[in-house]
């Protein structure tokens, strides 16, 4: 059937006051326009909706059956205005976010402090590698994307909302423990575990070395800040991770951070979406609640003065 909304709510209003003259009041139209209304939604039906049986009108079967669908529709068209109406206001919404390994470690931190302010939103998070991230961004799969600083030339908009320092982790029991403002030259002489070659911390780490002019020793790879410090607490070599994903290390004592000098590298953590996207009213909102408040939820403490930027 080829139904109109203008056809339905006419019904409605004539099934529920089964008077033509009340529903015509009502609507605000003349009887012969509600007339024409009832009498176009019956040739598309192919049935009689009403009957009159003196000066009383009744619905027939198949005006019960519309009458019973037409309620339907009209409630969900009514829920479907409330909701747009509370998505004007960040009362509900869906947000669809990926974020960084790295920054897995604060971003759920993130999200639950966002639900918390507005609790009928629901989201979901994906936790990925930066290859991903931007494959993801430029085929325009996510909301928002958390990340380190984005390549240049990808159209993309990246707001930086919070320092990511890189510093460098060894266990409790490492010769170089407790040392002061250790030379790079010295700390070239270790073995690193470092992230895979692509990554934000690996290209931070060889752009750091190479501009020092110090060749450091990558003895293994990883996938993962959660292996690489695994390997460390295990003795395999020295580490180089974000200060964001040591919380639990530190305050267990299984890691500790050096003091070398020109360390930590400052590096950023940024918000990002295509250029030019258009960002619902729950994603607007999240974007503004991580620029203004996540350096306030997320304060990373064990480190000293910045040094260096990358």
């Amino acid at each position: 059937m080829n139904l109109t909304l203008r056809q339905l709510k006419v019904f409605e209003a004539v099934a529920r006051n089964l008077s033509f003259t009340q529903a015509a009041q009502e609507l605000h139209l003349t009887q012969p326009a509600v007339s024409m209304q009832i009498k176009q939604l019956e040739e598309n039906a192919g049935l009689p909706l009403f009957e009159q049986l003196g000066r009383q009108t009744y619905l027939t079967e198949a005006g019960r059956e519309m009458f019973h669908y037409c309620k339907s529709v009209s409630q969900q068209l009514e829920e479907v205005s409330d909701v747009m109406q509370q998505l004007k206001g960040i009362q509900r919404g869906r947000l669809d976010v990926s974020v960084a390994s790295t920054a897995n470690y604060f971003g759920t931190r993130l999200l639950a402090a966002f639900a918390k302010r507005y609790p009928d939103t629901s989201f979901s998070l994906d936790v990925t590698n930066r290859e991903t991230l931007l494959r993801q961004l430029e085929q325009n799969e996510k909301d928002l994307v958390i990340m380190g600083r984005p390549p240049g030339g990808r159209n993309l908009n990246a707001e930086a909302f919070m320092e990511n320092p890189l510093v460098v982790i060894a266990p409790p029991e490492h010769e170089l423990a407790g040392k002061k403002n250790i030379n790079l030259q010295r700390l070239a002489e270790e073995t690193f575990v470092v992230r895979e070659p692509g990554s934000g911390t690996f290209n931070a780490m060889e752009r750091f070395f190479k501009e020092h002019g110090v060749e450091f020793s990558a003895g293994m790879e990883m996938t993962s800040n959660q292996a690489i410090k695994h390997a460390v607490e295990a003795g395999l070599g020295l580490g180089i991770v974000s200060i964001h994903t040591l919380e639990l290390e530190l305050e267990a004592g299984r890691l500790i951070i050096l003091d070398v000098e020109d360390f930590p590298i400052l590096r950023h953590w940024y918000v990002v979406h295509r250029k030019g996207k258009r960002l619902s009213p729950v994603a607007e909102a999240f974007k503004e609640f991580v620029l203004t408040e996540a350096p306030s939820l997320i304060s990373p403490s064990g480190y000293g003065q910045t040094k260096h930027k990358a």
